[in-house]
């Protein structure tokens, strides 16, 4: 029943439409049945009383909130909400609320042609029959990206960019003299300029930059960054500063820090790394106590990058942007210029270097007795590759042998206490790839934590747990704040609890596998129950289950001046104090111990809070573009290889089909659903599980499978498998 318009009535979801968009235009006004039927000429008795049905839904869906028995308004409380627009290929867009709640469908006909990543406000729209909740954008508050990366299509009067993935609806026009010399095929990276609005649906740009023939592989390391607006070019003005920077140290410098040149100091890092930030240096000290446990003076030695980058300068500006150094998988984007993170920096064997240091006293048992914080000159003995330390930690013979044992028996120690008071055990293996000098992969292999890589890791850790204690624990031995109520502000590294409810969807998922999860007590009982549970794993055919899903059910670690203890760990209190040559939160807390130090006040916590903010934005940009930079070496190194099969384990369930990950060489692949054998599949998202309707045949997160690879489209950085016969 409806008004008749042109021969037809209108439908019930006609004039819900008709409604829905009169009191969006009118948000604040309550209007009256009459109004309404006026506003949208409903002049017959059917069509009223159907905008009567319709207005009484909308309120019982909290869409409309009645004012009296004949007036409604807008439901703004509960309708309009802002947050984050998420673009799909598929065109199921949502909208995400900035209040953590589940992501709202947002059709495209009512995206306003919002971007990928847009903050964005909504309205929600009333639940028709289905009852699914939908949102209708109503205004673009902030855009994520202002650039893109594509590829050109020139043609004779204009120009586009094709872009891949899910940020954009459309191709970019660009004007032909907007083209700084782009031919097709090229890949450019473009200005917005123009966006889309009522008048014009039409996205404008301008290039910026022309990257090069698609396919090299400078072109397309330069379109990641680029595609996250991370940078692929230093600053001319900010090299040049660093170049002005003397690497010379003068008596008086070395005269106002602790002297530790003739201490017995190395570094050990990766086999090809630069950028040595940290150093240990050892020696026994005499007991005053015979009988008492042997003694050792530990350093450990950080880069004192903030002596030669001061606050405010033209470098301090560009690394605070930056905020982290960028490992892609054949190159470095460093946070710092060279001349600053390889060489002034750079703990380098037989020179002397100036680093903020915390020196422990430790008896054998790694308990430590006293520790200080202090600012040195060292002079490194040794560098090492994290190979050459663990084959000496082995057995084999060679330079400070004896040494490096007793710190490894230390770092054990370490360990073991951590794990006891309830860190969880993660131990991850890392994706490597070996490039020839064209950036070609030539092998593709895990790299496995081992004693020497932990051994690193546990003295970074006490050194970064010391120093955040010391300015967070009032209460603290030696603490310096001893005789205050409040802690000063101060950044830290701090993870949250995992998540309950993914905690009791990960009991549901491996309940049928018979294992019993833990998903309420205290952190402590809450940690040993996941590593118990992945102990329990270990070696059976659900492991690669148990490991994705606990790791998933964990929180993200980020940067705050807001203190709530980091879970992983198991620490009250931690922050990065080890690594400023390629951290900025790094080269902040040196700058606050410093300050406080010296009798500073407490700093502004608002200003810290939003350098924290932003670091840990960056770091989560900078991991994606990793990620990408491996999806693009990982289908580069499959390419030749279509055709074979391989084993493989299911490693992700989607609604459109599974990833599954090779084995061998843990090359990841999608088979798509229409690529599955003859059923129709449901998706299980709870249990992590595709079903066939008919044959109730169950592919599930760990399974393993035999599959082909069938296609390697680098372009798109995406590995396509179907099942092997």
């Amino acid at each position: 029943m409806g008004q008749k318009k042109g021969g037809k009535r209108l439908s019930k979801r006609q004039v819900a439409d008709a409604i829905q968009g009169l009191f969006q235009a009118h948000p604040g006004e309550a209007l009256s049945y009459k109004q309404v039927f006026k506003a949208l000429k409903l002049d017959t008795h059917p069509a009223k009383m159907l905008a009567v049905d319709v207005m009484d839904e909308m309120a019982w869906d909290d869409y409309l909130s009645k004012v009296d028995n004949s007036t409604y308004r807008l439901n703004l409380k509960t309708q309009v909400q802002e947050g984050t627009f998420i673009r799909k290929a598929n065109g199921k867009n949502s909208f995400l609320p900035d209040d953590g709640g589940k992501p709202i469908f947002v059709s495209e006909r009512n995206s306003m042609s919002a971007m990928g990543g847009d903050r964005v406000r909504v309205a929600m729209m009333a639940r028709r029959q289905n009852h699914i909740k939908e949102a209708i954008v109503t205004e673009i508050l902030e855009r994520k990206h202002n650039q893109a990366v594509g590829i050109l299509q020139v043609e004779k009067d204009y120009a586009f960019l094709i872009t891949e993935g899910n940020i954009f609806a459309q191709d970019i026009l660009i004007p032909k003299k907007k083209l700084k010399g782009g031919k097709t095929g090229e890949k450019a990276v473009v200005k917005i300029t123009q966006w889309p609005s009522p008048e014009s649906k039409n996205l404008v740009g301008e290039v910026v930059d022309v990257l090069g023939q698609q396919g090299q592989n400078d072109v397309e390391m330069h379109a990641i960054l680029a595609q996250y607006d991370l940078p692929y070019k230093y600053p001319q003005r900010v090299e040049e500063a660093a170049n002005k920077i003397s690497a010379d140290i003068s008596p008086e410098e070395i005269a106002r820090r602790e002297d530790f040149r003739d201490v017995l100091t190395f570094t050990i890092d990766p086999a090809d790394a630069k950028d040595f930030d940290d150093a240990l240096s050892i020696r026994q000290i005499s007991n005053t106590k015979p009988q008492t446990s042997t003694l050792y003076e530990v350093g450990v030695h950080i880069a004192d990058v903030s002596h030669y980058v001061t606050e405010g300068s033209v470098i301090d500006k560009e690394a605070q942007q930056r905020a982290t150094s960028v490992y892609l998988v054949d190159r470095t984007i460093p946070m710092l210029p060279e001349r600053l993170c390889n060489f002034i920096c750079s703990l380098r064997p037989d020179e002397e270097k100036l680093c903020y240091s915390v020196i422990f006293i430790l008896d054998e048992e790694a308990n430590i007795k006293k520790w200080h914080l202090a600012h040195t000159v060292i002079k490194s003995n040794r560098r090492y590759a994290y190979e050459e330390v663990q084959e000496m930690l082995q057995g084999k013979d060679g330079d400070y042998a004896k040494e490096l044992r007793i710190l490894d028996k230390m770092a054990k120690k370490l360990r073991e206490r951590r794990f006891q008071n309830g860190a969880v055990k993660f131990d991850r293996e890392e994706l490597h790839f070996d490039v020839d000098e064209d950036g070609k992969p030539t092998r593709c292999y895990f790299k496995k934590s081992t004693d020497a890589t932990q051994l690193i890791e546990e003295f970074m850790l006490l050194a970064n747990r010391t120093v955040a204690e010391s300015i967070g624990n009032i209460k603290s031995q030696n603490s310096n704040l001893k005789s205050q109520t409040k802690a000063k502000t101060f950044v830290y590294r701090v993870h949250d609890q995992p998540d309950p409810q993914k905690l009791e969807n990960l009991r549901t998922a491996l309940a049928p596998f018979g294992y019993k999860v833990k998903t309420s007590g205290t952190r402590g009982a809450l940690s040993r129950g996941l590593n118990k549970l992945m102990e329990q794993a270990e070696g059976s055919r659900e492991q690669k289950l148990v490991e994705t899903l606990t790791l998933r059910a964990m929180m993200k670690a980020k940067y705050s001046t807001h203190n709530i203890g980091h879970y992983g760990l198991a620490f009250d209190f931690y922050t990065h104090f080890t690594s400023p040559i390629r951290r900025y939160p790094d080269t902040m807390v040196h700058r606050l111990l410093t300050r406080y130090q010296e009798g500073g006040r407490s700093a502004n916590q608002d200003h810290y809070e939003e350098l924290c903010e932003h670091s840990s934005q960056m770091e989560q940009t900078a991991a994606n573009a990793e990620r990408d930079s491996i999806k693009y070496k990982m289908v580069e190194f499959m390419a030749d290889k279509v055709g074979q099969e391989f084993d493989a384990h299911i490693s992700g369930v989607q609604s459109y089909g599974i990833y599954c990950e090779i084995d061998e060489n843990h090359c990841e692949g999608l088979v798509g659903m229409h690529d599955l054998d003859g059923d129709y599949y449901e998706f299980d998202e709870k249990n992590y599980q595709l079903v066939g309707r008919r044959h109730h045949r169950k592919y599930q997160l760990g399974d393993a499978l035999r599959i082909k690879v069938a296609r390697a489209n680098i372009e798109r950085r995406q590995l396509d498998f179907i099942l092997a016969d």
